[in-house]
Formats: C-alpha cells, structure tokens, sequence
C-alpha cells in the first residue's frame, strides 16, 4: 500500500529527512503560509474530515497576493534552505559581502521553473535616521577562482530605508532555470550593501538577517513548478468476462414483461441494496508511519463510491444517458450487456506539504484524490 501511495505521489521511495537544513525554520514557516492558503480555498461542503492546519507559523503571513497567484499556475513549490556556513562566509569575503547557494538538482525532471524568489529578511534599524537609506545588489557569480578572476553579475538592485522591516523579495526565475539546465554554473549569489554615499557597508548594519539571526528570518529561496511535459501513469486493465453472445438462446423480454417488471422494481426499491452514493473514506499518513516527513496534512477524506445501479435508474443517481440506455438493454437481455457501474463523477485535488530526502520543503498539488459526486456510468 505505501509503494502504491508514494508511486501516486511521484516519489521513487520514502522520504528520510536529515537534520541539515532544520535549523532554518523561515522557509517551511514560508510553505505552511502557502499550504494554508490552499486548504481554506479547498473548504468545500462535504469535507466532513477537513479542519484546520494544526500547524500555524504564529506570526504575520509571508504570503503576497504575486505568490498566490503564481501559486494558481504551480503543480509543486519548492523551498531551499542557504549551504553557505555563516562563518565561513564572513572568513571569505569580510563583512561587507555575502553568499549564498542553493542545491536545486532535487527539481524532479520535467518540472519547469514557472517563478523562482530569493527572500531575505530585514529588520528595524534603530541606530540609523529614518531617511537614512541604502543599496541592496543581488548579483550571479559567473565565475570565481582559481579560474579566474570573480565575475559578477547584477540580477537585481533596490533602495531601502532604514527604518523598513519585513522580507525583501528577489526574483530569480531565468537565474533558476539556467541553472537547472548548466547545473555546473550554479556558483551562488552575492549581496552587496551600500550606503546613500555609495560606501559598502556590512549588510547586517541595514538590519538584514544573516545566517546567525533567528531561525524564522534565515534567508532562504523558493521556487513554483509546473509539469512541462504530460507524464501518465500506467494504467492496468483486466480482460475476461462472459462472451457477448452468451445470451442468444434466451427468450426475449416483451414490452409488456418490461413495463411489469419495472412497477414491480419502483415498488420494491426500497428492499434492494442502497443505490449508487458516495461513503465515508479516510485516509490517514499518521497510520502509514509518515509523520516525520509529511508535514501536513495528517490525512484525508478520500470518499469512494457504492451501490446499486438497477433499473429503474432515479434522479439522484447522477447517471449518465448513456449509463440509462445501458440498464434499459440490460434489463431487457441481462446476458448481452452487463449494469451500469457506480463510480465517481466528480473528483477534488488535495495539497501535501512534505520533506525531501536533503529536509527541504516542498508543497505539491496532487489531482483526482478526492471523490466530490458518484454516478451511475
């Protein structure tokens, strides 16, 4: 059952998070804020399991109104915390430079980069005037030693003052995707700080967050994929059955033999097995043993259909016009052709938010989970 699960989910084997990346707690803080945005959209009537996030971030939301519309168009978003080590950071480029790199090779293939953000915190600088600005530079390092000389280049700049406070927010989508297709070109980025005199300065004098600062400010990167190629699923298929001539010798019904039978069938409706519905179904990962990689949610409302699509077929089976003319025929000759079946008519997505193998963060869309309407088929 979990092989079968997993397969569903696009996984080749159960997730074992280490502990690496655990000390950054703004990038699932982050994921939660997009996980929660989705389940109070996916509030519908009939979610009889459904309640709240257990999980809250306890803190203002970092969602924008751009993330959740780039959050629309995604099937998987991805958090990555920084590998740089602060403390060599500084040793390398002093305090008036920082790096960060980012390990973007667990993208799963055919996954495109739709939006990709740099985010990093900034807090409220107390020592400094309130019209007391500075520059922020974002660069791609291109090259660096012992290749040669270290070769820059500007991604993105802006002015902030001193008193702001809240996520800076950097776009890195094109810089995202040619690193996933030059994997050996993934050098990191550099932020540069300076000054309203154009003098460098040490970027935590602006109140911004490095790898030392609290856990729920860590820099931290973010991507949203989307399938750029139709992946399907194999699909298993069972022959066999009664011939379709099986019948032949039989008599057949009169139109009168019908109609009788179907009075009697109304009248008897309510000694036969319930007819075609939707049933109660829950799916729980607590139960499978996956608590220590799926973050949320603990499970789900699965449904599944069942009951009787006998003649005659009543309004509240939700069937078909076709699924009408085949109990009619079935009715007439069962031997030809068999009853309609009861099977879902309407299916809902669900959202998993989850860590990967290296404890990154990844909140992905998974569709047809959820049986919203059964019918008769």
């Amino acid at each position: 059952m979990q092989r079968e699960i997993l397969s569903i989910m696009g996984l080749p084997h159960r997730p074992r998070p280490h502990d690496y990346n655990k000390h950054n707690a703004a990038a699932p803080m982050f994921m939660l804020d997009l996980y929660n945005t989705i389940s109070v959209d996916a509030e519908l009537p009939g979610y009889s399991y459904y309640k709240p996030p257990e999980y809250t971030t306890q803190a203002p939301p970092m969602v924008t109104p751009q993330d959740s519309r780039f959050l629309d168009d995604a099937d998987m978003v991805m958090s990555f915390a920084n590998l740089v080590d602060p403390d060599q950071d500084g040793h390398r480029h002093g305090n008036h430079r920082r790096e960060y790199r980012f390990d973007l090779s667990r993208i799963p293939e055919g996954e495109a980069v739709t939006s990709a953000e740099f985010r990093i915190y900034k807090e409220y600088v107390r020592e400094r005037q309130e019209n007391d600005t500075f520059s922020i530079s974002v660069y791609q390092v291109l090259a660096e030693p012992p290749y040669g000389d270290q070769e820059l280049f500007l991604l993105d700049q802006r002015v902030v003052w001193a008193p702001a406070e809240g996520w800076l927010v950097f776009d890195l989508t094109t810089t995202s995707n040619h690193w996933l297709i030059r994997p050996e070109y993934n050098l990191g980025l550099h932020l540069v700080l300076e000054d309203s005199n154009g003098q460098r300065v040490s970027p935590s004098l602006a109140g911004l967050v490095g790898g030392s600062g609290p856990q729920e400010k860590l820099p931290f990167m973010v991507a949203f994929l989307k399938a750029s190629e139709v992946r399907m699923r194999s699909v298993r298929s069972a022959h066999g059955g009664k011939g379709r001539h099986g019948g032949r010798g039989r008599a057949q019904k009169t139109p009168h033999d019908v109609l009788r039978a179907a009075e009697a069938a109304a009248g008897n409706l309510s000694n036969k097995k319930q007819g075609c519905k939707k049933h109660e179904l829950y799916v729980s990962f607590r139960d499978l043993g996956w608590q220590d990689w799926i973050i949320a949610p603990e499970g789900y409302a699965a449904f599944y259909c069942e009951g009787e699509c006998a003649f005659p077929l009543n309004s509240y089976m939700n069937a078909t016009n076709h699924a009408i003319v085949q109990t009619l025929v079935h009715f007439i000759n069962p031997e030809t052709v068999p009853k309609p079946c009861c099977a879902p008519t309407q299916l809902h997505g669900i959202s998993v938010l989850y860590f990967d193998d290296s404890s990154n963060v990844i909140l992905k869309k998974y569709r047809n989970m959820v049986v919203r309407a059964c019918g008769c088929h």
